[in-house]
């Protein structure tokens, strides 16, 4: 069967907690499958930070150790409208008091982790409860082309991934619940939150679930259609807040009334607010009568910024005062609206977690983890060690004081939470034993980079970092140093292959290698074969895999990369644009479902692009039965097709990984290091392109 071909032709670009282990008061659920699970190991407990902390006294589900101290109480929409003062009594009577653990847990794809998360987190309820999950969809670079932006699209790394919440919602149907909706509010118009659906993969998952999708707008669309969940619900009762004119949509109204609300964000570092999790995600559901529409005024939550940006561009005098004061104020103003919205539920998602500013540069965390609670102030406060700002002071000293954000202490102290050292739970939490990398561009113009031995140059962590670039400088380089040569036909602008996943005429007088070597050169059995082509528009590869177990998350989309993927089954490419800069080159690699990942690798400077493109192109078939897969693709970006000249040669290295358990490192030009590792170009090959 042909799978389908996507192409992306683009240009150049790329904490000390205690775990609650009294009986039943915080049960981890059993740990998933998959090969890459963390090992379930307690963290220190030295700190004198964070002393240990008794589990908690609050009731808890006996199924999950989520707290289950809320009750629905009496209505609070009434008339057309939302008593404000009763959302607020019964979100301080739920929180106040919830010292329920916060559950770390690492290891497993996205999906697993979602659902683990709701196993652990989400108390019992009735089957017929409505649900409400809000993830992070939206963000003001979600529209690039990644045409013309080096690959990105402006959503990967920075929203909620949609395999998460498919997670989710699979643990809520597992105990019956049938009423699902995910919403999520932005401030663009029905086109743009149309394509925003479709380009996510939101709009696929919802549809394959049978939940529904919609946004918390206004816009003249969602406020007429259906049952509104859109419209704009006054509030009565924020005359003395930070946001009387605050309005609330009406399908989360409706689920703080009568229903569970299960916030879902992204674990993320923030450029403004420090980082974004349960609280600064609350921004998402904002409406303000200031204007119409009332979605549209999420910016006047912080609408201070640009006049402290002003100041310090300037360089005046207490600049950095201000910026400082005005994400106080935002903060007094997030609080206000927790207050009133506060979900019951947060299962965040760090699968990775993201440093950086949030938006457009990023440094993924190591590993894939949740982060979930009942209690909202604590969940972020255990985000805020994963991403190594509590008690930062190196933050304090870039935010006048303030050792982590302004928006947790804020809130902390709005409910009286004490947020030193709140109990942990689960496998992850010996995550938090030692100090955690920091990574942080703020919106002021400084930056912060602590711990992890990670440049300063964002760049891809892994899982498995004997294969990845930054760590090939603890092993041994390969001693086999003789030059294999790997031809490569030329291809006319007629003849030139259909990317499909076919082997076609075209192919007819390539040469092939065929290899079954891992990186120690020892022999396996298990075959691959590779034949190059090349013509002045791009560099194509023709993989024939043997022994394929098509070990591969096949609910991830192939139409945008795929990170981690040689966590699968894939190919890999590793090609040297120049062969006087060896330590320079490009790695491009491809599964046997058309997903794909690539990466620009400057040992010399350690520096990993993650944005950069290939260009590539993938066509694949495959044969369960035979145990064969095709992989075909083509590099088009010019970084790739500028050295592409008659007569060059080329440094090429070409590799393999298979296998779930029994996981093979098979290398056409065995690297002989200590422990697999692809990232040695003294074993690369050369690639001869005739003429």
């Amino acid at each position: 069967m042909k799978a389908g071909v996507r192409n992306v032709a683009r240009n150049r670009g790329r904490w000390i907690l205690s775990i609650a282990l009294a009986a039943g008061a915080c049960k981890d659920p059993p740990q998933p499958t998959s090969t890459d699970a963390g090992p379930v190991t307690p963290p220190a407990t030295s700190s004198a930070s964070a002393a240990p902390s008794s589990a908690s006294s609050a009731p808890a589900d006996v199924t999950s150790g989520a707290s289950s101290t809320w009750t629905e109480g009496p209505s609070v929409m009434t008339g057309g409208s939302v008593d404000a003062e009763a959302l607020r009594k019964k979100a301080h009577a739920r929180i106040d008091k919830d010292t329920s653990a916060v559950h770390l847990l690492e290891g497993g794809t996205a999906r697993e982790l979602g659902q683990r998360a709701c196993e652990a987190a989400v108390p019992k309820r009735p089957a017929d409860t409505k649900v409400l999950i809000k993830p992070n969809i939206g963000g003001f670079e979600w529209f690039k082309d990644p045409e013309k932006s080096g690959g990105d699209d402006g959503l990967h790394g920075r929203i909620t991934d949609p395999e998460f919440v498919r997670g989710i919602i699979h643990c809520l149907k597992a105990r019956g619940h049938t009423k699902i909706t995910i919403a999520e509010g932005w401030g663009a118009t029905h086109a743009d939150w149309v394509h925003l659906a479709r380009a996510s993969g939101y709009e696929a998952m919802t549809r394959d679930e049978g939940v529904k999708l919609v946004a918390m707008d206004d816009d003249g669309v969602f406020d007429v259609e259906g049952d509104t969940p859109g419209k704009p619900l006054a509030l009565r009762g924020m005359e003395k807040t930070h946001v009387p004119t605050l309005l609330i949509p009406k399908v989360l109204a409706e689920h703080l009334d009568g229903g569970l609300y299960i916030s879902a964000p992204k674990v993320k570092v923030h450029r403004y607010g420090v980082f974004s999790a349960s609280i600064k995600g609350m921004q998402g559901t904002v409406m303000m009568s200031d204007k119409s529409p009332a979605f549209r005024q999420k910016s006047r939550m912080h609408r201070e910024i640009g006049a402290a940006l002003a100041a310090e561009k300037k360089g005046e005098p207490g600049a950095r005062k201000t910026y400082v004061k005005s994400l106080e104020t935002f903060a007094e103003r997030i609080a206000d609206v927790l207050e009133i919205e506060a979900p019951h539920v947060v299962l965040a998602e760090g699968a990775p977690a993201m440093g950086g500013d949030g938006f457009g540069r990023q440094w993924p965390a190591k590993e894939r983890v949740a982060i979930a609670g009942t209690n909202p102030i604590l969940v972020d406060r255990v985000v805020a060690q994963y991403l190594g700002f509590w008690h930062s002071k190196a933050l304090a000293k870039e935010l006048e004081g303030h050792e982590t954000s302004p928006l947790l202490t804020v809130a902390a102290k709005r409910f009286g939470i004490d947020i030193e050292s709140p109990t942990l739970a689960g496998n992850g939490a010996a995550l938090l034993g030692s100090p955690r990398p920091a990574h942080l561009l703020g919106m002021a113009g400084f930056e912060i980079h602590e711990g992890g031995g990670v440049e300063v140059k964002p760049r891809v962590a892994s899982a498995e970092p004997s294969l990845r670039s930054d760590d090939a400088g603890a092993t041994e380089p390969a001693k086999n140093k003789d030059e294999t040569i790997v031809h490569a036909i030329h291809f006319g602008a007629s003849d030139a292959p259909k990317i499909d996943g076919a082997i076609d005429a075209s192919w007819a007088k390539a040469t092939k290698v065929r290899w079954d070597t891992d990186w120690s050169g020892k022999k396996t059995g298990t075959f691959t074969s590779a034949r190059f082509g090349w013509s002045e528009g791009a560099l194509y590869v023709l993989w024939e895999l043997e022994g394929a177990g098509l070990f591969t998350d096949t609910t991830r989309p192939i139409a945008t990369e795929r990170s981690r993927l040689y966590q699968e089954d894939c190919v890999e490419l590793f090609l040297t644009p120049d062969p006087r800069h060896t330590s320079r080159y490009f790695e491009i690699e491809a599964g046997p479902y058309g997903h794909w990942f690539d990466i620009d690798v400057d040992r010399a400077h350690k520096r990993e692009d993650v944005a950069w493109s290939s260009g590539v192109k993938v066509g694949t078939t495959r044969d369960a039965e035979k145990k064969t897969a095709i992989i075909e693709t083509a590099m088009s970006a010019p970084d790739v097709t500028t050295a592409l000249r008659a007569n060059a040669k080329l440094p090429v290295g070409l590799y393999r990984m298979e296998g779930r358990t029994d996981r093979k490192y098979l290398a056409y030009r065995p690297t002989l290091t200590a422990k697999p590792n692809f990232h040695v170009p003294e074993a690369f090959a050369t690639l001869s392109l005739d003429p």
